[in-house]
């Protein structure tokens, strides 16, 4: 008997490909390549990420593979006069703190500013003005508001949030809009308490 050591090295691709690779002593190398053509959505935390009202281990055929409601996608209409985004509904992020795929309801406020700081993970900070009696004020507060991954919003960017429950120690409210810098949506200011 002799003792070997096995180094294994692994990755995972944008193709959903897993690839192992195995160095064997005396430079021999074993590769394994499992697709994982099941599972619809990338894994990218140590926890498995799944949506809590989706049955992964479905033996259904042909309606599993179309996202949407019959589908193996979960998502919802928050109402309010706000469309559900497209990546929300094609796409393959799994967010518990999304409004459109996860378990959060929208309540309470709805706001306008524009998005100041978007260096955190999916959290932005939004700089409100304050209304008084319908007239702004010349102060100001940087709002916390969760983004989903089914936006791409830049500093600059206006946005439209909605009061949520806490998610955190600073976060109450949730991203339901994004309205590049460059355009111009209606005439209605930016900085508005709709």
């Amino acid at each position: 008997m002799f003792s070997m050591s096995i180094d294994i090295y692994y990755r995972i691709r944008v193709s959903r490909c897993l690839t192992v690779v195995i160095l064997l002593p005396r430079g021999f190398i074993l590769s394994l390549s499992v697709t994982l053509s099941d599972v619809n959505f990338v894994q990218t935390e140590k926890a498995f990420l799944k949506q809590p009202k989706v049955f992964l281990s479905s033996k259904k055929t042909g309606k599993g593979k179309k996202p949407g409601k019959g589908g193996n996608r979960f998502w919802k209409n928050i109402g309010l006069g706000f469309k559900t985004p497209r990546e929300a509904i094609e796409g393959t992020y799994i967010d518990k703190k999304c409004p459109f795929t996860g378990t959060v309801s929208i309540r309470g406020r709805i706001l306008a500013g524009t998005c100041h700081s978007a260096k955190m993970n999916r959290t932005i900070i939004v700089n409100g003005f304050l209304t008084d009696f319908s007239r702004y004020e010349k102060r100001h507060s940087n709002i916390p508001a969760h983004i989903s991954p089914c936006f791409r919003v830049k500093e600059g960017d206006h946005v439209i949030i909605g009061q949520c429950r806490p998610l955190s120690k600073t976060v109450r409210f949730n991203v339901l809009k994004v309205i590049p810098a460059g355009s111009t949506s209606g005439g209605k200011k930016a900085f508005a308490a709709v």
